[in-house]
């Protein structure tokens, strides 16, 4: 039997946009891509004075400085799980120098940040987050959260102590229950997904999804074909909507063709 041809890897366009917001002097959110490696990741930082800053900017520093030379240097020949081991190698040799940062500096105590990972590879993605910075899809018109925030109110909600329309007017939504930088070791959360053709992954701080549902964030991203101005719509609906925190977003856009798999699996949970 002669063999299929292979199709064509997907190509994937980058963009990204962050803005201070309304209510706060400084951005303590970070934002880096790296397009060659096919490498995106968002962090919000928090802390004491500038504490939040650094800590979010030295992960996303860090993290695209090792996690992306290594996507350079292993190409295609390294697996999946190669993938995943590497993130989870970066993102901990990134918590271990926030957490000695804020341990030997007296300014820094207490700095942490959320995080967000994201590596694209053909038509698969690995997702890898820590705290409420939040994965989405878009797809023929249908937004999809995917990522689980690791939070206090998630909790809440995973338990039947709250319905969602508590959660949307409760005063814990910044109450993370996984951070990098807080401690000596942290988890990453790390999922492999399917991409198709015409998926866009939007990756975007909680400056974002605590000011407007997810219904508005497709209605934005429903008016826009262009992925700079999608971009840059979210930031002004999260400021139009009081901007109460630093809102930072990324979004990939994929074209081609691809074979289509299945929609997605965890690494673990």
């Amino acid at each position: 039997m002669p063999t299929l041809p292979t199709p064509p890897a997907l190509r994937f366009e980058f963009v990204s946009a962050t803005d201070t917001g309304r209510s706060r002097n400084n951005n303590e959110d970070a934002v880096v891509i790296d397009e060659a490696a096919c490498l995106a990741v968002l962090a919000d930082g928090m802390g004491g004075y500038n504490a939040g800053e650094v800590a979010s900017s030295m992960a996303t520093s860090f993290i695209k400085a090792e996690l992306g030379r290594w996507l350079s240097e292993a190409s295609a020949q390294a697996t999946d799980t190669d993938v995943r081991r590497a993130m989870d190698i970066c993102v901990d040799n990134a918590n271990r120098a926030i957490f000695n940062a804020a341990n030997s500096n007296p300014q820094y105590a207490g700095m942490g940040t959320t995080l967000v990972v994201a590596v694209l590879r053909d038509s698969r993605l690995l997702l890898g987050h820590i705290g409420d910075s939040r994965g989405y899809r878009w797809r023929e018109g249908e937004l999809s959260q995917v990522t689980r925030d690791h939070s206090l109110l998630q909790e809440q909600l995973d338990a039947g102590l709250i319905t969602p329309e508590q959660a949307a007017a409760s005063n814990n939504k910044n109450l993370v229950t996984r951070a990098v930088g807080v401690e000596d070791t942290v988890l990453l959360e790390t999922h492999l997904h399917q991409t198709q053709p015409g998926d866009w992954i939007l990756l975007c701080s909680d400056g974002l999804s605590d000011m407007i549902d997810d219904e508005q964030i497709a209605a934005v991203l429903r008016q826009h074909d262009s992925l700079p101005q999608a971009a840059q719509a979210l930031v002004q609906a999260a400021n139009d909507a009081g901007g109460r925190d630093n809102i930072s977003v990324i979004l990939v856009r994929a074209s081609g063709t691809a074979p289509v798999s299945r929609a997605w699996w965890p690494f673990r949970r």
